[in-house]
């Protein structure tokens, strides 16, 4: 076999390889909203792609279409133009493949942890049995900490633990992407740095594609393989891609002593000051 045939059978190999390792196909994307003074364009020409068992974050300042992005990718906002894929599957609305986690945690106020959890298992799970599908809710209760509230209704919960449950609700219907919509945003200090370690312990153990939206510069480095950040709007796009080349499982002790940590946090910044 000559030698040049040999590189093109290798690099389509290498190509196909690729592309069977891409969970989330973002192309093209393009949102816009009609208004009476004419359409607005929240989103053009957006491409990202996002591999599998990778975590993203997601910063750029209010208003450039950050969540409107990750919404259309949930299935909750209809896509304009261009398509979004999963595993090279075009979405076609919500689906148990996509998990989300809001900031307001969104449970049913009367209901327990455990039957707010059961809500999703018995949808994605129906052939297992009753059994199985509470051992699959009581585990990942377990996972965030809440093995004494399985039954405290959530509106006796406070905000920290509604978010935990929240955590264990889109981890237990074991979807193929993890989205979350600044889930730690309401929170005060000490709960924000408790939760980001539950959730990146389960996801250390999960390894689901997952794409978080945040604010924060420190929790975008510490949680993230990847830090995408989005110019301002209209017609926002990817304006830049941060690597994070910090191994895992990771501390936030060696995160912070690592010598690439501040140049990383005055990347971030420096993006989002001009």
């Amino acid at each position: 076999m000559s030698t040049q045939v040999l590189e093109k059978n290798t690099s389509i190999i290498t190509e196909v390889n690729a592309t069977k390792d891409i969970m989330l196909d973002l192309k093209n994307l393009k949102k816009v909203y009609p208004t009476p003074k004419g359409d607005y364009v929240v989103l053009e020409d957006l491409n990202l792609q996002i591999m599998k068992e990778e975590f993203v974050t997601i910063i750029g300042h209010s208003g450039c279409g950050k969540t409107t992005m990750l919404s259309m990718i949930a299935g909750l906002n209809e896509i304009t133009g261009g398509h979004i894929s999963v595993l090279g599957k075009p979405i076609k609305g919500p689906g148990p493949d996509r998990g989300v986690i809001f900031q307001a945690p969104s449970l049913m106020p009367w209901m327990t942890s455990l039957q707010n959890v059961l809500l999703g298992v018995n949808q994605v799970f129906p052939h297992a049995t009753k059994a199985q599908r509470k051992d699959i809710a009581k585990y990942y209760l377990q996972k965030v900490g809440l093995e004494n509230s399985f039954n405290k209704r959530a509106s006796e919960l406070s905000q920290g633990m509604q978010q935990r449950v929240g955590i264990a609700r889109a981890f237990a219907i074991k979807p193929k992407v993890l989205l979350l919509d600044e889930p730690f945003g309401m929170l005060d200090s000490l709960t924000r740095g408790e939760l980001q370690d539950i959730l990146i312990e389960i996801w250390n153990k999960e390894k689901i594609t997952a794409v978080m939206i945040t604010h924060d510069v420190d929790e975008a480095i510490f949680l993230a393989d990847r830090v995408v950040m989005m110019t301002s709007g209209p017609k926002a796009k990817i304006g830049d891609v941060l690597n994070i080349n910090f191994e895992r499982p990771r501390t936030r002790k060696t995160v912070l002593e690592h010598d690439k940590y501040y140049e990383y946090r005055k990347h971030l910044i420096d993006f989002l000051e001009h």
